[in-house]
């Protein structure tokens, strides 16, 4: 992998969707964390929890574009979450779950553009407007280590068998071919 290519992604619980693009080839590196948030200081779990840091629960990826595009990464990603419901993700409800796309240069911005377009002209979402918040990286910081790899380590865990593997399966099933062997 000559040059690889790195993308923060926000779809409510990092636990799904790190489990997620943990399965998708092309993808190198998985690191749950959280960005954008008011204070430039690492936040804990904990005070993300309260809503009042302004940081979202994200996943970092890291992967090869010679095998996997941007634009796949993003249909996937709209896939696995709902991006109309603003600060919120099934029952998980605050500030911390919202729907975001967190760029590092205006190329990958462009591919979110367009991708976010066509999937509102589509009709997929029948009118109803996606929130997903499209702005740069402000900064990043890795969750503690016990987030990490925490569907893999806790699959019977009853978030992980009630709303993290229904979102596994659905990758599997929609995107068999990105699926790593």
């Amino acid at each position: 992998m000559a040059n690889p290519e790195t993308i923060v992604l926000g779809g409510g619980c990092f636990w799904c969707t790190e489990a997620v693009f943990l399965e998708v080839a092309g993808v190198v590196a998985v690191e749950s964390g959280y960005s954008n948030g008011k204070n430039p200081r690492q936040p804990s779990y904990e005070d993300v929890c309260t809503g009042q840091t302004g940081y979202a629960e994200v996943v970092r990826l890291e992967f090869d574009p010679e095998l996997i595009s941007l634009r796949e990464i993003f249909e996937i990603f709209f896939v696995i979450h709902d991006p109309t419901t603003l600060n919120r993700q099934g029952n998980d409800t605050g500030t911390q779950y919202r729907s975001g796309i967190y760029y590092r240069d205006e190329a990958q911005k462009a591919v979110a553009d367009a991708v976010i377009a066509e999937m509102v002209s589509s009709g997929v979402y029948r009118g109803s407007p996606v929130v997903t918040e499209v702005l740069p990286l402000a900064d990043y910081w890795p969750a503690e280590a016990y987030h990490q790899n925490y569907f893999a380590n806790h699959p019977g865990q009853g978030y992980c068998a009630m709303v993290v593997s229904p979102k596994v399966q659905k990758f599997r099933k929609t995107f068999a071919r990105h699926v790593k062997s």
